[in-house]
């Protein structure tokens, strides 16, 4: 009996998408909340040098972001996944030999590249799959990249448990579990994604993309959102040194930041566009500069015995909150400051914005955490959020500013790996 020729699969499947955004997370968080005590307590390098590190690894990604949906645009997914996690792989194995400053940042550069070249291909398999459903897609039921955001999640809620657990054998063996965790998944969907998967849809003109003035602004002072989310990474890990905290207390912070989310992102967003833009940027940014305060407080007394870790948790808690509130705000903003210009490139100076203040903001913050200046350092954070709170609303765009439209309810977080 003949047998026809197979069918060639056309589109990713979704729960290798899915699965591939857990495992991105699981090694992702494995690995970076714990760079920052590796090299202070291993390699003795001082709070400028981390705040370089983690700075320049959050640019090399959020800043790359327009650079790799191009490449995306024009080499397909299958080509920038594989690409983007070769390069992840490789930053993961200097990271893991790493003994000095530079080594350190040539492996932040290259895991933090290796994010912006494989996270907008991933993205955009879950956009046209989310786009092939919309016109069946039950009334009230939320966008696939708020499952993407949700598996994500798991991953990123069970990577510090297991960086914290590999670290008493050494950073060097935690990244080089990352390294070849991705390499699997990077082959798994070499193989699965089909070569020439088209992109998504994207608005685009000619000639080279133009700003708004008020949109620069805007995207310079939200670009304070990433930088506070940031001190997950940097001011955490010296608070929690500051209360004699070890890496099982950053695994258990992180812990309980997954459930947050998990638990909070779906109604917090939908609080968000019931509130209006204006609103929501103001809470969100005020309970962002709360968090800084409160730590900027308590890290002005000692410890109590017992209670060592709750300013860290509350800071946390008030940074999920606010970071829930404001993200999906400002992507859902960036169509209507856009308008008919290239919508890609506003994302990306959204992005670039954010990657430069992290890395700026890092380098000023390393040296003062360094010295045991924290009631200075989070008091600055506390300022930076507390302005954005204040100025962000009046730089909304001018065409029906009070609400939000309808688009996936997702933060940059599930930007994070």
């Amino acid at each position: 009996m003949a047998v026809g020729p197979r069918r060639r699969r056309t589109t990713a499947p979704l729960p290798a998408l899915f699965a591939s955004q857990a495992l991105f997370n699981l090694g992702f968080f494995a690995v970076v909340p714990f760079l920052a005590i590796t090299m202070r307590d291993d390699h003795g390098l001082g709070g400028a040098a981390v705040g370089l590190v983690l700075g320049v690894r959050a640019f090399s990604q959020q800043g790359l972001f327009l650079l790799g949906g191009l490449l995306h645009d024009r080499y397909g997914a299958r080509t920038l996944i594989a690409l983007g996690c070769a390069v992840r792989v490789l930053g993961y194995l200097a990271l893991a030999y790493a003994s000095d400053l530079t080594g350190f940042v040539i492996g932040a550069v290259l895991t933090g590249l290796g994010g912006a070249l494989f996270s907008p291909a991933l993205d955009a398999l879950v956009g046209a799959a989310d786009a092939r459903a919309s016109p069946t897609r039950p009334e009230g039921r939320p966008s696939l990249f708020v499952g993407l955001l949700l598996v994500g999640e798991v991953g990123a809620a069970l990577g510090p448990l297991v960086g914290a657990m590999l670290l008493g054998v050494g950073f060097s063996a935690t990244a080089g579990v990352a390294a070849a965790l991705f390499a699997v998944v990077g082959t798994a969907l070499w193989l699965l994604v089909p070569s020439g998967t088209p992109p998504a849809p994207a608005r685009t003109t000619a000639g080279r993309p133009s700003f708004d003035r008020r949109f620069v602004v805007f995207a310079a002072l939200f670009g304070v959102n990433l930088l506070a989310y940031n001190q997950l990474y940097l001011g955490l890990g010296f608070e929690v040194a500051r209360v004699g905290g070890d890496a099982a207390s950053i695994g258990l912070v992180f812990l309980l930041l997954s459930l947050l989310t998990l638990a909070g992102q779906w109604p917090l967003g939908v609080w968000a566009w019931r509130l209006g833009a204006g609103r929501a940027l103001t809470l969100g940014f005020g309970a962002i500069a709360v968090g800084f305060a409160s730590l900027a407080v308590a890290s002005a007394h000692p410890p109590q015995p017992g209670r060592e870790l709750l300013p860290a948790i509350a800071m946390t808690a008030l940074l999920a909150l606010g970071h829930m509130l404001v993200g999906p705000v400002a992507l859902g903003l960036v169509p209507r400051f856009a308008g008919s210009r290239p919508l890609g490139a506003h994302y990306g100076l959204l992005a670039t914005c954010g990657g430069l203040a992290v890395l700026g903001g890092s380098v000023a913050l390393g040296p003062l955490f360094d010295a045991d200046a924290f009631p200075l350092a989070w008091s600055l954070l506390a300022a930076a959020a507390l302005v954005s709170a204040l100025a962000l609303p009046r730089l909304l765009p001018h065409s029906d500013s009070r609400t939000i439209p309808s688009l996936p309810l997702v933060t940059e977080r599930h930007h994070a790996p």
